[in-house]
C-alpha cells in the first residue's frame, strides 16, 4: 500500500504519528481515538518508505487478542511480515531459538500453572494451603517477579511500599523461596522466567545480543502505560544503545499497578528521550459526546501524578442519548432490570454480541447469567471456556483441516463442510445446541474476513489460518451479550455497555479505601469501563445484596459528580436526603477528596472530634495492627477513625455510613469500635 494511501482518512495528529521520522516518539492516546490504526499505519508507512523492512519490526503488546488483530490489520496493509507479539510470546520464541548458546542441554518445559507448586511451598511453610491462599501467594509471587524483587530483597521492599501482604512477610518469603527452589529442581520455567532469562540473555552474551539486535531494528510498545519493571528491563536489553522505539499509551487507563505495572516509564519518556516526538490524540471516535462527557467528568476529578497527564477526549461522533443512572433495592432486582433492558433491545434488533454487562468482580457475574437465561438471552463469559477449546470448535477445525478439494468460494465450503458436524441453516432452540451453532456460524464469519483481505484464500489456507488465531488466542466475535469483569474488558468496545454493581466498597473496592493511589485506580477502572461504550451507557447499583436485607450500601462515591442533579437517581441512598454532590456539614461546600468526604465536612473547617474517643480508637487500632503483624492504617486509616470520633455512631447502620466502612471491615470490627464510642459516652 503506498504511503498516499496509508496517510488517507487521517486526522492532523495520527498523521503527525504516523509520519514522524525513525526515532523515540511517543503516542499519548486516549480511549477511542484511533491509536490501533495510527500504530499499524505508522509501521506500514516505515516499511513503504524503506526506512525498516517489515521483517524487522517487532510489536509487542499485552494480550494475544490484541496481537491477533495487529497482525490482521497490518496484513491487510501489505505489511504480513512484522513480528506482532505479546511481551511472553516474542520472549519464550527468543529464550527457545538461544537456548542451546546460552543454558545448553535440554531446553526448560514451560509451566502451565504455579499453584502446584506453591502448594508444596506453602505446606512446608506451614502457610495456608487453601485455594483463596494459594491463589494470593501465587499473585505476590507474580508481583514481585514483575518487579524484580528476589525472595531476598521482598521484605525490605514491601515494608518501603506498606503493601499490603497476603501473610506475614516472613511466610511470604518463604514461600517464595520455596516454590523457586522446587521449579528450579524440577527444570521449568513460569511466565516471569521468559522474561528473567531474555532479558539475561542478552545483557550477558554478547554474541546473542548482536544477533537479535541485527534481526530487529525497529520496535513498537503498545499499552506502554501497564509495563512492569521486568518488561521494561527485556525491552532496554532488546533495545541496546538505539532509540529507534515508537511507545503507546494512556496514563488514564493505568488498571495494573497491582501487578506491578508502572506509567512512570509512559510519563518520563520524553525526560528520557529528550529528542522524542509526542503526539496526543484526544478526537474520540468511538463514544457519544454523552458518553464522552462522561468519562472526562470522571477522570477530571482525578489525582495525583497519574492525574497531571490525563487527556481531555473530544467527542467525534454525532449526539446520543444520555448515560442512564439507576438505584435498586438489591442485587437480584438489579440484575432482572438489566436483564429485561437487554432483552428489549436485541427485541428491537441490536445484536446481542454489541451489548456487555461489566461488573468489577467475578462473582458478580452469577446473577446476571441468571437473569439472562430466565429472559431467554444468549450470554458469553468473558474468561470463561476459550473458544478454541470449545468441543464444536475443535471438531469444526478437524473437518475443514481434512476435508478434500471443494470447488468453490470459501465462504460457501466452509458452510458446506460445517454442515455435519451442526451448521444448520437456522437456529437451533435450545439453549446449548444454540450456544454451539454460534460458534460454528462464527467460524464462517472469519471465513468472511480471510475473503475481504485475501480474495484466492481456499480451505487449506483457512485451515491454516484457524491454527494461527488458536495458538494466539484470537477468537472471533460470538453472539451473545458478554458478561466481563472491568480488568478483562480492556481494550474492547461495545454499542451498549451496563456498569453495575457501583456501590462503595464494590468500586472502589474494600481493600482499596485508605489508599489514595489505590482509590485512584478504582477510578480509571471505571474510567476504562465507561469508554467501552460506543452509543449507550446505564450505570447501576443496589442497596441491598439479597432481597429484604439491610439497605445500608452506599452508592459509589465515583458518580458524584456525573449524576445531573434533576435526575431522580440524584438523591442520596439513605433515606433520600442531599444532593448528589455531597456538602460540608459546616460551611455546605462541595465536598472534595476521599477524606473530606469520611468526616463530611471540608478539611479547614473546625472539628468537633471527641479526642478521648479518638485515643482509644488509635490504641484499640495499634493492639489490632500489632497482633495481625499488618500497617496500622490496613485495619483503618487515621481519616477513618477521626470520621468515627466526629460522627460517634450508636449502632451499625449508622456506622457503615462512614466511607471506608465496607461489609468486611464491619464484620470484623464493628463491635469493637461501636463498644468504644458506647464507653466514651458513658
Amino acid at each position: 500500500m503506498s504511503a498516499p494511501t496509508l496517510e488517507a482518512g487521517l486526522d492532523d495528529e495520527q498523521l503527525a504519528a504516523v509520519t514522524a521520522p525513525r526515532g523515540p516518539v511517543c503516542v499519548l492516546a486516549g480511549a477511542g481515538t484511533g491509536k490501533t490504526r495510527t500504530i499499524t499505519r505508522r509501521i506500514a508507512h516505515l516499511a513503504s518508505t524503506g526506512h525498516v523492512a517489515p521483517g524487522q519490526v517487532l510489536a509487542v503488546t499485552f494480550t494475544a487478542r490484541a496481537a491477533g488483530e495487529m497482525r490482521t490489520r497490518l496484513r491487510a496493509l501489505g505489511v504480513p511480515g512484522v513480528q506482532a507479539r505479546t511481551f511472553h510470546a516474542a520472549a519464550l520464541r527468543q529464550l527457545r531459538y538461544f537456548w542451546p548458546r546460552v543454558v545448553g542441554g535440554p531446553q526448560w518445559q514451560l509451566l502451565d500453572g504455579k499453584l502446584r507448586l506453591v502448594g508444596q511451598a506453602a505446606a512446608r511453610a506451614k502457610a495456608g494451603t487453601d485455594a483463596a491462599s494459594l491463589r494470593d501467594f501465587a499473585s505476590e509471587i507474580e508481583w514481585a517477579k514483575a518487579s524484580l524483587l528476589t525472595p531476598d530483597g521482598y521484605a525490605a521492599a514491601v515494608a518501603k511500599l506498606r503493601r499490603e501482604t497476603p501473610g506475614p512477610v516472613e511466610q511470604v518469603v518463604a514461600v517464595y523461596a520455596g516454590y523457586e527452589a522446587l521449579k528450579n529442581r524440577a527444570e521449568m520455567l513460569d511466565f516471569d522466567d521468559l522474561l528473567l532469562h531474555t532479558a539475561a540473555a542478552l545483557e550477558e552474551h554478547s554474541g546473542v545480543a548482536e544477533e537479535f539486535r541485527d534481526r530487529y531494528r525497529c520496535f513498537v510498545v503498545d499499552e506502554y502505560q501497564d509495563v512492569t519493571p521486568l518488561q521494561q528491563r527485556v525491552l532496554d536489553a532488546w533495545l541496546g544503545e538505539r532509540d529507534d522505539l515508537t511507545v503507546v499509551g494512556d496514563a488514564n487507563q493505568t488498571i495494573y499497578t497491582f501487578a506491578g505495572a508502572s506509567p512512570r516509564h509512559l510519563l518520563e519518556f520524553p525526560r528520557r528521550f529528550p529528542e522524542a516526538v509526542v503526539v496526543r490524540l484526544q478526537r474520540d471516535y468511538r463514544s457519544t459526546p454523552q458518553v464522552v462527557a462522561a468519562a472526562n467528568t470522571l477522570i477530571g476529578a482525578a489525582r495525583g501524578r497519574v492525574a497531571g497527564s490525563r487527556l481531555q477526549l473530544v467527542g467525534q461522533l454525532p449526539p446520543g442519548p444520555d448515560p442512564d443512572f439507576t438505584e435498586h433495592d438489591d442485587e437480584p432486582a438489579e440484575a432482572a432490570a438489566v436483564a429485561k433492558k437487554i432483552a428489549r433491545m436485541v427485541a428491537d434488533g441490536t445484536q446481542a454480541s454489541e451489548i456487555a454487562v461489566l461488573f468489577r468482580i467475578n462473582a458478580q457475574s452469577e446473577v446476571y447469567e441468571q437473569a439472562l437465561t430466565e429472559v431467554g438471552v444468549p450470554y458469553q463469559v468473558r474468561g470463561g471456556e476459550r473458544f478454541f477449546q470449545r468441543a464444536e470448535v475443535r471438531r469444526a477445525m478437524i473437518a475443514i483441516r481434512s476435508a478434500g478439494p471443494v470447488d468453490a468460494p470459501l465462504v460457501d465450503a466452509v458452510r458446506a463442510v460445517l454442515g455435519p458436524v451442526g451448521l444448520t441453516a437456522e437456529p437451533p432452540s435450545g439453549a446449548q445446541q444454540r450456544a454451539q451453532w454460534e460458534s460454528l456460524l462464527a467460524i464462517v464469519e472469519l471465513a468472511e474476513e480471510l475473503v475481504a483481505v485475501e480474495p484466492a484464500a481456499d480451505l487449506p489456507r483457512f485451515a491454516a489460518e484457524l491454527e494461527t488465531r488458536a495458538d494466539a488466542a484470537h477468537p472471533p466475535t460470538v453472539q451473545g451479550v458478554t458478561l466481563a469483569s472491568l480488568h478483562a474488558a480492556k481494550g474492547l468496545e461495545w454499542d451498549v455497555v451496563f456498569l453495575v454493581g457501583l456501590v462503595d466498597g464494590t468500586l472502589p473496592i474494600q481493600h482499596a479505601d485508605g489508599d489514595d493511589e489505590a482509590i485512584e485506580e478504582e477510578r480509571r477502572l471505571l474510567y476504562v469501563g465507561i469508554t467501552r461504550a460506543r452509543r449507550q451507557l446505564a450505570l447501576s447499583w443496589a442497596l441491598s445484596r439479597q432481597p429484604g436485607g439491610p439497605r445500608r450500601r452506599r452508592r459509589s462515591r465515583f458518580l458524584y459528580g456525573l449524576i445531573p442533579d434533576e435526575h431522580p437517581a440524584s438523591r442520596i441512598a439513605n433515606g433520600g436526603r442531599g444532593a448528589s454532590k455531597p456538602r460540608c456539614r459546616v460551611c455546605g461546600s462541595p465536598l472534595i477528596g476521599t477524606d473530606a468526604l469520611k468526616l463530611r465536612r471540608c478539611g479547614d473547617c473546625p472539628s468537633d472530634v471527641d479526642v478521648e474517643l479518638l485515643d482509644r480508637l488509635r490504641g484499640w487500632r495499634a493492639d489490632e495492627a500489632k497482633e495481625q503483624q499488618v500497617p496500622a492504617y490496613v485495619v483503618f486509616t487515621d481519616a477513618t477513625l477521626t470520621a468515627i470520633a466526629e460522627h460517634r455512631p450508636a449502632d451499625t447502620a449508622s456506622l457503615v455510613r462512614i466511607p471506608g466502612i465496607g461489609a468486611r471491615k464491619l464484620d470484623r470490627y464493628g463491635e469493637a469500635v461501636l463498644g468504644l464510642v458506647a464507653e466514651s459516652g458513658s
